[in-house]
Parts: C-alpha cells; sequence; structure tokens
C-alpha cells in the first residue's frame, strides 16, 4: 500500500511492529460461509495459527453456527459492514448504520470494548475514519494476496504473497466462493512456507 495513502489515514492500521519472533497477521474477508470458511479453520489448526475473521454481518445472520467454529478455533471475529458496502459510494450516515448493524450481530457473538473495522474494498474516506476510529480499530493491510481475482494464477498468487509478507504483515485473504480456487491452493503452501520459517501466525 503506497505510504502517502497510509500518511493520509493515520488512524488505519497497515501492519504491526516487528517485535519478538517474527509473526504475520493472518486476516480473512467476507465470510462466513460453510462452503469455505471450515476449509480455512481446518489449515489454520494444522499449524497452530490464528488469524482474524472480517465478516459480514448478512453472513453472520445466515451462518451463525460457522461463525461459533471460528471462536472455538481460538480466532477472532470483527467488522466487514452489514452488506459488504463501499465507504466511497454511501453517505456517511448509511456506512455508519451499515456498521452499526453488523457490529449488533457481532456483540451477540462476541462481546468486546473496541471492536476492530475492515472497511471493504479498503475504501474508505477521511471523515468515515475519523468518526469511527472512536468507536472501532481500523484495520487495513500491507499485504493483499488478490486471491479473488480470477486473473490472476494460483502460483503467481502465491509466489508474490511470499516475496511481499515480511515480520508483521497484516495479510489479506478471503473466505468467499469467488476466491475460492487461489485460496484452497495457495493458504496452505503459504502457511507451509512461513511455519517451516519459524513465523507465528496471530490474530489481532
Amino acid at each position: 500500500m503506497p505510504g502517502l495513502v497510509q500518511r493520509l489515514f493515520p488512524e488505519c492500521v497497515w501492519r504491526l511492529p516487528a517485535a519478538g519472533p517474527p509473526t504475520i497477521y493472518l486476516t480473512f474477508d467476507d465470510g462466513p460461509i460453510p462452503e469455505e470458511t471450515p476449509f480455512v479453520l481446518e489449515q489454520l489448526a494444522r499449524v497452530g495459527a490464528h488469524g482474524t475473521f472480517f465478516c459480514v454481518g448478512d453472513n453472520l445472520l445466515r451462518h451463525p453456527e460457522v461463525a461459533r467454529q471460528v471462536l472455538a478455533g481460538g480466532h477472532r471475529l470483527a467488522n466487514h459492514t452489514f452488506h459488504h458496502i463501499s465507504g466511497w459510494s454511501h453517505t456517511q450516515a448509511d456506512y455508519l448504520r451499515d456498521v452499526a448493524r453488523c457490529q449488533e450481530v457481532l456483540f451477540q457473538l462476541q462481546p468486546e470494548a473496541r471492536p476492530l473495522l475492515r472497511p471493504p474494498y479498503g475504501r474508505i474516506t477521511r471523515g468515515l475514519a475519523r468518526q469511527l476510529h472512536h468507536t472501532h480499530q481500523i484495520i487495513m493491510w500491507d499485504m493483499l494476496t488478490c486471491d479473488y481475482d480470477p486473473d490472476f494464477a494460483p502460483e503467481k498468487c502465491l509466489a508474490t504473497a511470499i516475496r511481499l509478507t515480511r515480520p508483521g504483515s497484516v495479510v489479506v485473504f478471503h473466505d468467499s466462493l469467488k476466491a475460492s480456487r487461489n485460496l484452497r491452493y495457495v493458504l496452505p503452501r503459504y502457511l507451509a512456507h512461513f511455519a517451516a520459517l519459524g513465523y507465528h501466525f496471530d490474530k489481532l
């Protein structure tokens, strides 16, 4: 992510300090869904990894049992708005309502003092960031796998993800049907590669 963009949004977390053992912060957007999220949980369990799942509120309502599986695995649920909406194409009031609706569902599953939010597509205005900073920790990323891109070959997706990851990276995968092909190829190999190098995988 360009440094200029990061400087424009100081309220957002882009990566974490690289202190102690090398650590990667895995995040998974757009679930939970029964077709893909259990696969992710199985792969994480194989290497003792933990991650953060940025959930669409509508998916939480439809698949609460999958959300509970995420929590049972020691992972964290977080806010990805209720309808997966863009902060660039909705009014501030509508966007804040959508975030709040998702948070209501999340609180029933995982009460917490200051929840996490990832804006869908990374699209958020400066005004929204300042407003939401009072109630949420806004999480962006420094490594986007682009696993959702049908024109991105799985082998290239894996190689790029490995090349751009560094200690403290916040890495984005997607537990979605759109990302399924690349996710199922890349995630187990990505985990195996960094586990062999002694990396830890932690939730935010």
